[in-house]
């Protein structure tokens, strides 16, 4: 019995283990005893840098195979949801995602209805479809909708930029400020938003799994700040002792700034552009019911910028993953 005096789901089933945020949430899942399977591609290795307590079942399968799914949500009770397509290596390939998005979060419902699975908990992004949402948010919102059409309780948390070590948006931070003593960036770096770290989601994924309250509902999850995208440039280089100074140019396009990031950046203009064109869109919380349904300790921006330098220069515990679900073999 947990704390909520409820039985927990036993067995869960992470899609996206070799993610960002699915390989964290393997190891948190994995210190919590949860008894985890991973579905990966067989294109894909779920490589693990830190050994865990318990070796996670792998079933290979795809969600734009049928097929391939009953197997895997087989003896299942819940299962996470992180699966999208934030970009390919290329911009032509990210334009090329909303069909494959909406085609594998239908190919899963059908076969978690088929299965008899109890939860679904789904990581999408904030915003509100009237807000003339950029492709891939709306494309997030969409897949949520689909999640939520089914028989099964599905969660979804919504959440702005995400700050962590190996994450794009921290990768762009990093190598922006440390790169450029001088920064001429476009207007989507002032856009405001709601910026989490990446522990605080974790926080939030896990608890949904022994928090009934959260069932079915679609919850908004952000950090204590409403900053931009320069905001945290600005952080990035005080908490590094930088002098750095940041110039608007607001003419620059969206598909002109990710080749431009991607020329100072390892991260691909594929996984830049929807991020640049999610920016657009104002990312506040426009309520914070899951702060009481799940009470923690918000870290602030400037301890995430800490904790992601600390994880990139300690070795061991850093853990390196794909920024997309959808990358060249399946996007064509």
């Amino acid at each position: 019995m947990t704390s909520n005096g409820q039985n927990p789901p036993k067995k869960i089933l992470l899609t996206g283990p070799t993610g960002f945020i699915g390989k964290r949430l393997l190891y948190r899942l994995d210190e919590l005893g949860w008894q985890v399977r991973c579905l990966v591609r067989r294109s894909e290795t779920l490589h693990l840098p830190i050994p865990l307590r318990h070796t996670p079942e792998i079933v290979h399968a795809d969600l734009l195979d049928p097929g391939s799914l009953p197997a895997a949500l087989d003896g299942m009770d819940a299962a996470y949801y992180l699966v999208h397509s934030m970009g390919g290596r290329n911009i032509r390939q990210t334009l090329a995602f909303e069909q494959k998005d909406r085609e594998a979060a239908q190919n899963f419902l059908t076969a978690a209805d088929q299965a008899g699975l109890s939860r679904i908990i789904y990581l999408g992004g904030l915003g509100d479809i009237n807000d003339n949402l950029s492709h891939h948010l709306a494309s997030r919102q969409e897949v949520g909708r689909i999640l939520q059409s089914g028989r099964v309780q599905t969660t979804v948390l919504r959440a702005a930029v995400i700050v962590g070590a190996g994450g794009a948006a921290f990768e762009i931070v990093r190598y922006l400020v440390e790169r450029l003593p001088v920064m001429v960036c476009p207007k989507w770096v002032y856009t405001l938003s709601q910026p989490i770290a990446i522990e605080n989601v974790l926080d939030y994924l896990a608890g949904c799994l022994d928090t009934p309250a959260t069932i079915g509902r679609s919850l908004d999850i952000g950090g204590p700040q409403i900053l931009s995208y320069a905001d945290l440039m600005r952080m990035y280089a005080k908490v590094r002792g930088l002098r750095r100074t940041i110039v608007g140019a607001p003419l620059i396009p969206a598909k002109l700034s990710a080749y431009w990031v991607n020329l100072i950046t390892p991260v691909p203009a594929g996984v830049v552009l929807p991020l640049a064109e999610g920016l657009r869109n104002k990312a506040i919380c426009r309520e914070n019911a899951i702060r009481e349904m799940i009470p923690l300790r918000l870290v602030s921006m400037e301890q995430a910028i800490c904790n992601a330098l600390s994880e990139e220069a300690e070795g061991p515990g850093k853990l390196l993953s794909q920024q997309a679900c959808f990358l060249p073999g399946d996007l064509k």
